[in-house]
């Protein structure tokens, strides 16, 4: 079974189950919300969730039934912040194309940690379709870039020394060549100019794209649906770790 969808379980807007009581499933996606700030695993789901909250149906509120029943099991997990940490920052970027069947738009997912913590993350569905998975990725990194520079201006506010260049690692060598090298092709001349944002943090010396092979992708996890295996592992990886109960 995969992870955070019950086997067989698509959230689509072709099931007509329509909820009797519309208003205990919004209550539940917004406390879900909420919990994405200190539970990074379940960002995914939690945003397609949200997307039905106007007319939400049967197979929607099983989900999210099942989300319940999935942190119920896992009461003890919370990020884990190391004392001894170093003050590097390194970002971990991902997309996935077409993802959403209703509007075929992808989805920008990325994490960032300074040092081993992480500090950022986020899930969320890209403003126009991308015509291809580099471009989906491009977009990606796009806003991760932005997201690493708003770090940045906090970081120099608090008199906190990192170096430069910031890695952000990348499972999409496509994507990272028009980072380098935006060079006049299909895949490319239809991109705005604003996506270009991340090759400008480029030159400046700002950033360092690298490539990460997808099993240790860990913005994966935000993008995608994945084996129970996959799940607790990147989990693991993202500082997310089992606590000790509290003493009675």
């Amino acid at each position: 079974a995969k992870f955070p969808l019950p086997k067989g379980l698509k959230l689509t807007i072709e099931d007509r189950d329509l909820l009797s009581d519309p208003e205990s499933y919004r209550r539940i996606v917004g406390r879900l919300l909420y919990l994405t700030l200190t539970r990074p695993d379940i960002s995914y789901v939690v945003q397609h969730l949200s997307q039905f909250l106007q007319a939400p149906r049967l197979p929607h509120y099983q989900a999210a039934l099942h989300v319940l029943r999935y942190l119920k099991a896992t009461p003890n997990k919370g990020l884990f912040y190391p004392h001894n940490n170093n003050l590097q920052v390194i970002a971990y970027c991902d997309a996935d194309w077409g993802s959403c069947r209703n509007t075929a738009r992808s989805l920008t997912g990325f994490c960032i940690f300074l040092g081993d913590s992480l500090v950022s993350w986020k899930t969320k569905k890209q403003k126009n379709v991308a015509k291809s998975s580099a471009e989906a990725e491009y977009r990606s990194m796009s806003a991760t870039t932005s997201e690493l520079e708003w770090i940045s201006h906090i970081l120099q506010d608090l008199h906190v020394q990192f170096s430069l260049p910031v890695t952000m690692f990348c499972d999409n060598k496509a994507a990272m060549h028009i980072a380098e090298n935006p060079v006049f092709h299909e895949r490319t001349k239809h991109l705005r100019i604003d996506c270009h944002y991340t090759r400008d943090k480029l030159l400046e010396g700002f950033l360092q794209p690298a490539y990460v092979s997808s099993q240790e992708q860990l913005a994966d996890i935000m993008t995608k649906p994945l084996s129970e295996y996959q799940h607790n592992y990147l989990s693991s990886r993202l500082g997310l770790l089992d606590t000790p109960p509290n003493p009675p």
